[in-house]
């Protein structure tokens, strides 16, 4: 009995000591709580740790990480300069009409005797500067008269005879300003028209930048759209001055983006709608017809109070067949004449006043941004001929 007692007693010994040797290891391992931190170690694992990082968002639905769309700042608005004197400050772009005009005419003038033949010379150079037979005969046959009775010879006097006679055949009581204002709270609307190849969408621009610089709005309205590239080139040049460009889709009906962009200009509250259309050959009836749709749909809200239409110089004569189609078709109010700097021709100025009865109100003499000026009849001939010759300031 006495046996049975010990064994059992050992045997609840080895079971208590095997109990406590399970508990006592893991009562070891528990984590002793942390340390207080203080204020200065807080701030070292701050300095080494660096500004704080943060992570790119990603997509909840595919886990891809997605990065933010960078931020692209809008061009800043350009300011372009005043249009007053511009023609004056790029007079120097006629250098070749010059040779014309100032070298040519002033030469023969100067010359000891002023004979039937040096006469004839004279009205050489002005018909082959595009001045036209008509008009070069009345301005030699004045100058000659002038010349006899006046018995002049100086060649500062000759030269201002010339000067007075070329202002005069320029007409220069015609009406050259721009009808761009509105008119109880509805915009003035200005279609832009011409032939294919003479630099329209581009001169568009432009003549926004001169509306822009004399205090106007402006809404462009891309009604080219037979060129996707003519609307995105209107719409860079309504950008760089604040300027809203109203387009349509490829091949969309040109006289219904018309029409949107007058509606869009009435909405806006801008002092000018500005209509870009596609460049057609004038011989072409059925593009003109189009061209005469365009007119009928946008006058449905309201008369158009301008139609410029864009000539190249250097087409000569040529130019003169195009003004007479466009002006039967949509009523031509002016002309704006470019690359008068790439042209000895620049009596066409006169030449199209005289024919058509309109007038040039604006002209181009360069590639730059702002080589577009209003017309001045008498700063235009000073220019010609080199110097001052109408008692302006040049």
């Amino acid at each position: 009995m006495a046996e049975y007692l010990v064994l059992a007693l050992v045997l609840l010994g080895v079971l208590i000591a095997g109990t406590v040797g399970l508990v006592v290891p893991r009562l070891r391992r528990r984590p002793e709580p942390p340390l207080p931190r203080t204020e200065v170690d807080t701030r070292a694992e701050e300095d080494l740790a660096g500004p704080p990082v943060e992570a790119p968002e990603s997509d909840l639905s595919t886990g891809v990480l997605v990065e933010p769309p960078p931020v692209i700042e809008a061009p800043p608005v350009e300011v372009p300069e005043p249009t007053a004197g511009r023609l004056v400050r790029l007079r120097s772009r006629l250098s070749r009409s010059q040779n014309v005009f100032g070298k040519g005419l002033l030469g023969l003038l100067a010359r000891d005797h002023l004979d039937e033949d040096v006469w004839e010379e004279i009205e050489d150079s002005l018909i082959s500067a595009d001045v036209g037979v008509d008009a070069t005969r009345e301005i030699v046959d004045r100058l000659r008269e002038r010349t006899r009775v006046l018995g002049t010879r100086s060649a500062s006097e000759l030269r201002a005879l010339l000067a007075a006679e070329l202002v005069n055949a320029l007409d220069p009581g015609m009406d050259r300003s721009l009808r761009t204002a509105p008119k109880e709270g509805v915009p003035a609307v200005v279609l832009v028209v011409g032939v294919n190849g003479a630099g329209k969408t581009t001169t568009c621009g432009k003549i926004a930048r001169v509306l822009v610089a004399d205090g106007r709005s402006v809404l462009l309205g891309a009604a080219d759209t037979f060129r996707a590239a003519a609307a995105d080139q209107l719409e860079t040049w309504g950008s760089r001055v604040g300027a809203e460009t109203v387009r349509g889709p490829e091949a969309a009906d040109p006289a219904s983006v018309a029409f949107d962009a007058v509606k869009r200009g009435i909405d806006t509250g801008v002092d000018t709608v500005l209509i870009d259309t596609a460049g057609r050959l004038q011989n072409k009836v059925g593009l003109m017809d189009e061209l005469g749709k365009v007119k009928r749909v946008v006058e449905k809200q309201g008369p158009i109070d301008e139609t410029l239409l864009i000539l190249d110089a250097t087409t000569g004569q040529n130019g003169l067949e195009q003004a007479r189609v466009f002006t039967e078709v949509v009523n031509v109010t002016g002309v704006v004449l470019t690359k008068l700097d790439g042209t000895a021709k620049g009596g066409i100025v006169i030449a199209v006043q005289r024919k058509l009865g309109i007038p040039v109100k604006l002209v181009g003499l360069g590639e730059g941004k702002d080589d577009l000026a209003p017309f001045d009849p008498a700063q235009f001939v000073d220019a010609l001929l080199g110097t001052e010759a109408t008692g302006r300031d040049a």
